[in-house]
């Protein structure tokens, strides 16, 4: 490993990242062409269904015939099998590119190392492992999806200044905010980078919530609402049809709109494990939980978590309800007034 490969395969994450909230199911793919020491070529995957980013590095090479001297950077290992597009396999073999170095290989059943033998097995020499760990989390719902068969979970809550995420009482069936304008914009950013959010039943009926990326630009996360018993009605914006919408209760039989899935379980101990099976069976790869006390500190207590990101607000309230308790050492910064708290699960 050179630091040149390590400096492209950086390159290639950079691109990658371009696509975060858009590729769903598909991870995050960036490619560079590299020829005599010089960028020929870039691309990214930018949507499930479209090119891949080797494919899109190629095509945006205007001297295809350089590509026989030429060396192709990945951040994750080519395909080799048939989906919604070709195997990129078989273009980077076509047009005989000799040297293919890879960042990691891909955890998915359908490619994972079979890639790499195709390519090695038509004479091109293949480097695999360059700048792994960066590749593996630039992919960390991806990877946790296909390698613990479970979405890749992100707790999120705000509590004021003197530890509460929420007071003992209040006027209107709306959010007490915590946080300040910018925090909530920034949440809205990462709603619009994952694949679901999940409130508790409390939670809705306090306050109502719409769930959806209003305050940026992106697509909604699916809902996922856990309502035991039957307590959110039609009425609330959680219902509204207007977003996928997953309902996971006790009730039964229930029957919905297209754009709403009931799923029964029992609420007992092992709910939060079910609830990731749920999330698993339905091919959705990272969820953010933004639901009340209960909800959060169950995911917690379970272990059954990945990153929690916790605002701290200048608010105080004295008495209220106490904020979860998560143990560790969180990374901090600013938001403006608000102070950010990351907390990686490290298992």
């Amino acid at each position: 490993m050179t630091t040149t490969d390590q400096t492209y395969i950086r390159r290639c994450i950079q691109l990658a990242k371009n696509g975060l909230g858009t590729t769903y199911p598909n991870p995050l793919v960036g490619s560079v062409i590299v020829h005599q020491g010089k960028i020929i070529g870039e691309g990214w995957h930018r949507k499930a269904g479209e090119p891949h980013a080797e494919v899109n590095a190629i095509n945006s090479v205007k001297d295809k015939s350089l590509l026989k001297q030429s060396t192709l950077y990945v951040s994750l290992e080519p395909c080799s099998h048939f989906g919604k597009t070709p195997p990129c396999c078989d273009l980077i073999i076509k047009h005989q590119i000799p040297n293919v170095i890879i960042g990691t290989v891909d955890p998915n059943s359908k490619v994972a190392g079979t890639g790499i033998a195709r390519l090695a097995a038509n004479n091109i020499k293949v480097t695999v492992g360059v700048l792994e760990a960066e590749c593996n989390e630039l992919n960390k719902r991806f990877f946790t999806f296909h390698n613990k068969q479970r979405p890749y979970i992100i707790l999120k809550w705000a509590e004021s200044s003197d530890g509460f995420i929420a007071p003992l009482t209040k006027d209107k069936q709306e959010p007490v905010w915590i946080s300040n304008v910018y925090s909530r914009q920034l949440v809205h950013k990462w709603r619009s980078e994952e694949q679901a959010i999940l409130v508790g039943t409390q939670t809705v009926l306090d306050d109502n919530p719409k769930l959806d990326v209003r305050d940026w630009k992106g697509n909604n996360p699916i809902r996922i609402v856990l309502d035991r018993s039957g307590k959110i009605s039609n009425d609330y914006q959680v219902m509204d049809g207007k977003t996928k919408t997953i309902l996971i209760t006790e009730q039964e039989n229930l029957t919905f709109s297209e754009n709403r899935i009931p799923e029964s379980v029992t609420f007992d101990t092992k709910l939060t494990q079910k609830i990731a099976d749920i999330l698993y069976k339905h091919g959705i790869q990272s969820v953010i939980i933004e639901g009340g006390k209960q909800t959060l500190q169950s995911f917690i207590e379970a272990d059954l978590w990945d990153e929690a990101r916790v605002f701290i607000g200048v608010a105080s309230f004295n008495k209220g309800v106490k904020a979860p308790t998560l143990n560790g050492i969180p990374k901090k910064t600013q938001v403006k007034e608000d102070q950010l708290k990351i907390f990686i699960n490290h298992d």
